[in-house]
């Protein structure tokens, strides 16, 4: 009998391939995918890389041809001379910081009305907070294409807007074509997402812990600003990031609702790659959006490792 129980609590070598087997199957149905974001993601990135650092050769022989004002690399030494092109022009800083501007204003204004809608639903509740949920997530139905002439055209010259302040003898300024309306297109496509993700953490909140502070006498706003939003902290914190990282890259709404200078470089890589025939500058442009939403993903990671080490998953 002991002999027995022994052998069942510490498996001997014979145990050895069954673990083994079950990682190499794991590694094989993992492995699928991690081919095709290698082959049509990681290679793609690796040639754009060294495109923009003057190694022409190869793949990037053609659009090397094709393209104005590349620099090539000397040997394996690579060049900065695309970097430096870019950053010493005014119009790419311009629009560098318009990208900026607009990416930090938006995601403040889309998560400022998405904690609200939340915490008015977490608070309230009732008829008016399940119209204002409702409406918030009505931009997911309709296409970007659409709503970004619906707001152009709401805020031109003969919209509504002037139309209805022209009947009363006022006169309301144009917004399009200008970046408040890339702002306002910005806000009005992300907010259905974020809306959903920070509801949701905000729903997640006890009740309970809620009730103890209002019943230590705190107010509404030091229940909202030490209870609630610091429990709901990482929703809203993956909500930021990918809001953030969305409108940076965004293109659609910047493109049609947005002047042609300054504009967002989602819009200006597309320019400098197929008007202006330069895809190098094109190239880095995008691995400078790249770097700073590597810094908003870093964030991003951070918070589902805490989430994860609350939760004892870690």
């Amino acid at each position: 009998m002991t002999s027995t129980v022994r052998s069942r609590r510490a498996p001997g070598p014979a145990g050895t391939p069954r673990v083994s087997a079950g990682q190499a199957r794991g590694l094989f149905m993992a492995l699928p995918p991690i081919v095709l974001i290698a082959l049509f993601i990681g290679f793609p990135i690796l040639l754009a890389l060294g495109f923009s650092l003057g190694f022409t050769g190869g793949l990037n022989h053609t659009i090397a041809v094709i393209g104005q004002n590349v620099h090539e690399a000397q040997g394996a030494v690579p060049t900065f001379g695309a970097y430096g092109d870019l950053f010493v022009d005014r119009r790419f800083l311009g629009d560098l910081g318009v990208t900026v501007i607009v990416t930090l204003v938006s995601t403040t204004s889309v998560i400022v009305l998405a904690t609200g809608i939340g915490l008015y639903l977490k608070f309230r509740g009732g008829v008016l907070g399940k119209v204002l949920s409702g409406l918030a997530v009505v931009p997911l139905f309709i296409p970007v294409v659409i709503a970004s002439w619906a707001i152009l055209g709401f805020y031109s010259a003969d919209g509504f807007l002037r139309s209805v302040f022209a009947l009363v003898g006022l006169d309301f300024p144009v917004w399009s074509f200008t970046m408040i309306t890339v702002i306002i297109g910005s806000v009005w496509t992300s907010l259905p997402f974020a809306t959903l993700l920070v509801t949701s953490g905000l729903q997640a909140v006890p009740q309970a812990m809620i009730d103890a502070a209002r019943d230590a006498g705190a107010s509404f706003w030091r229940v909202v600003a030490s209870v609630v939003v610091p429990m709901a902290g990482v929703p809203i914190i993956i909500a930021t990031t990918f809001t953030a990282i969305g409108i940076l890259g965004s293109f659609t709404v910047p493109y049609f609702t947005g002047p042609n200078s300054p504009n967002m470089l989602g819009v200006d890589m597309s320019n400098y790659f197929s008007a202006f025939n330069q895809p190098q500058q094109a190239v880095v442009m995008a691995f400078v959006v790249f770097i700073i939403a590597s810094g908003i993903a870093a964030v991003y990671v951070w918070a589902n490792f805490r989430s994860a080490k609350e939760s004892g998953a870690l």
